[in-house]
């Protein structure tokens, strides 16, 4: 298949799984949840500066005390903000996005399109890309907007807060790749979104290793924990990297990203090569 044709196989991929998204009305309750926090930022919450400090500001109900440094307070806020995104936002997203992969198993569905003249391989792979920019397109949306407000309402310019938006879709592509292979394997939203959950929720147990290991008496029970830890994706970990980007704090180790960068690209690469073996 030459460039142009798999271009324009892919965004057909694309598009489907964005009209999927939108008759399951996916697209639009991201969309709405997202106007509503946008509009909460707009007309309720309350700034006032004066020769660079806050005079008042009221926001989720609570009053910022007079004279507090505006940078330091927006960073402050912005690193909760996006710290709420990165956590509830994933949640939503994965719960939401899991049923969009395995409908493609469906009897009649799946048989239309093996036999289009794409590989399946192809096939898979435009369906992860269609989930990832229905989520991506809400979230940069929520973001910027509240980048924007905060910016115009306090003259600060927190730029760290947009990196909010790439670390979230980051870990949201590789917390994908899970729902990807149990879709293929066991062709159930329920088992994918209890698998990924899982992995979310075992996360913070895990970043306390070291904690954990002083009370293991057994070496290779801290063997176990050190080598799930190294393997399975570090949610947890990306929220702590995330807020102290927003905030620009120091970054100690880099290790959480890269680690869990390479265990996206191992599940999906799992979950493309048994979508190929499949029998249909």
């Amino acid at each position: 298949m030459s460039a142009n044709k798999y271009l324009i196989a892919t965004m057909a991929l694309i598009r489907d799984t964005f009209r999927e998204a939108f008759a399951r009305k996916i697209f639009w309750g991201f969309f709405g949840c997202s106007t509503a926090l946008i509009l909460f930022f707009i007309f309720i919450m309350r700034i006032d500066v004066v020769q660079g400090a806050v005079a008042t500001m009221t926001i989720f109900g609570k009053e910022a005390h007079p004279n507090q440094n505006v940078n330091l307070l927006v960073r402050q806020v912005h690193g909760g903000i996006a710290a709420f995104l990165y956590t509830a936002g994933m949640f939503l997203a994965v719960f939401a996005s899991a049923g969009l992969i395995p409908t493609i198993f469906e009897p009649g569905r799946i048989e239309l399109l093996l036999s289009k003249p794409v590989k399946r391989y192809h096939i898979l792979l435009g369906r992860y890309i269609g989930n990832l920019l229905v989520v991506g397109f809400n979230v940069f949306y929520l973001v910027l907007a509240i980048y924007l407000i905060f910016g115009i309402k306090t003259g600060v310019w927190n730029t760290n807060f947009v990196m909010s938006a790439f670390m979230t879709m980051f870990m949201f592509a590789v917390l994908l790749t899970v729902v990807l292979l149990i879709g293929v394997l066991v062709e159930s939203a329920a088992v994918a979104i209890m698998v990924t959950f899982a992995l979310m929720l075992i996360s913070p147990i895990l970043a306390q290793k070291s904690t954990i290991e002083r009370l293991l008496s057994a070496e290779w029970s801290r063997d176990i924990l050190r080598g799930l830890y190294y393997a399975l994706p570090k949610f947890f970990d990306g929220g702590r990297i995330l807020r102290e980007l927003v905030i620009g704090g120091p970054i100690e180790s880099w290790m959480p990203i890269w680690s869990t960068a390479l265990f996206g690209i191992v599940i999906l690469s799992a979950g493309l090569y048994s979508f190929a073996r499949r029998d249909f």
